[in-house]
């Protein structure tokens, strides 16, 4: 087995309230000057940037989990990741028909661009990002099963958008990968709201919004290599994959 340092929430330009310095390539440079082996990529509600950030890391040698940071009805904010570009097309689509068409404010909430590898601005989206869906956390989680995704309620310490914050609870039928917690949560802290004998993995990770946030922390993941697959096994503590540091 192998030791890789993980940071799975990662915000690029295309979401509204991340940094313009945030391009794909700017990105994956400070992931290698942080020593960071895998991210995932999570822009709001929306995938658009997973798969060139996904080809630009490869030559760099950083794997990429490509997904989303999706708000639920109830405006809990949940990590969903996917292994294939097919996979995450139909999400995407899945994103745009249940996103409701608020438009951006780009005075009050900021620029919502796709660009490309050259950091050329392809398209500007129009409807505001950071709105709820129109979907319960219950058909988002479905949905992201159904694919064969990761579901990973993001950042649960905090008194906003969180699972904890809005519901008050981690329900215990719902069919969840893990709980993703914040960079200075103590682990003690959200203990209460695991439900008993789930097992659940505790994640960390940076919710980068800026430059210096990307691998300001992490989790370390112990897998036979990098793949989709292989953290998600670690995830569930399978077949001897796991999380080292929680």
């Amino acid at each position: 087995m192998n030791l890789y340092r993980a940071d799975l929430h990662i915000h690029s330009v295309l979401s509204p309230c991340g940094d313009l310095d945030m391009s794909p390539a700017n990105i994956i440079d400070k992931a290698l000057e942080k020593g960071i082996d895998i991210i995932g990529i999570t822009d709001h509600n929306s995938t658009r940037h997973c798969s060139l950030i996904r080809d630009l890391a490869r030559p760099a040698g950083i794997f990429v989990l490509m997904g989303a940071e999706v708000t639920t009805r109830e405006e809990v904010h949940c990590l969903s990741f996917f292994e294939n570009d097919d996979q995450l097309t139909e999400f995407q689509t899945y994103l745009e028909q249940h996103l409701p068409p608020i438009p951006n404010d780009t005075q009050k909430f900021g620029y919502q661009v796709v660009v490309d590898k050259d950091e050329q601005i392809l398209e500007e989206i129009e409807y505001l990002l950071i709105s709820a869906l129109d979907q319960s956390i219950n058909q988002v989680e479905q949905k992201v099963h159904s694919l064969g995704g990761i579901f990973i309620p993001a950042h649960i310490d905090r008194p906003s958008y969180s699972i904890t914050s809005q519901l008050g609870f981690i329900p215990a039928g719902l069919p969840i990968d893990a709980v993703e917690i914040s960079a200075s949560c103590k682990k003690e802290t959200i203990l209460p709201f695991i439900p008993k004998h789930s097992n659940l993995a505790i994640i960390r990770s940076s919710d980068a919004h800026y430059l210096n946030q990307v691998g300001k922390v992490f989790t370390t993941f112990e897998l036979e290599h990098r793949s989709f697959e292989e953290i998600k096994m670690a995830l569930h503590a399978t077949a001897g994959r796991n999380i080292i540091n929680q």
